[in-house]
């Protein structure tokens, strides 16, 4: 991911509480990173991202069986 820092100096957010900005500005630079992405692209992305929170973070997740077949 790109420096966050750059987000959190936006214009549009400067004068939103910290903890709106930064999440006003995570989502600017996700927004960024996945912009040209196809939606099959931008569903991998996703999903690569989540699984890399869940490996760090040593997480159980019990999985459903699809929605949609």
């Amino acid at each position: 991911m790109s420096d966050l820092t750059k987000y959190m100096n936006d214009p549009d957010i400067i004068n939103e509480p910290t903890p709106l900005r930064e999440v006003h500005a995570i989502r600017l630079m996700l927004h960024d990173e996945t912009k040209h992405m196809s939606p099959g692209e931008h569903a991998a992305f996703l999903n690569a991202e989540a699984q890399s929170i869940i490996e760090k973070h040593g997480l159980k997740i019990k999985h459903s069986a699809p929605l949609l077949s």
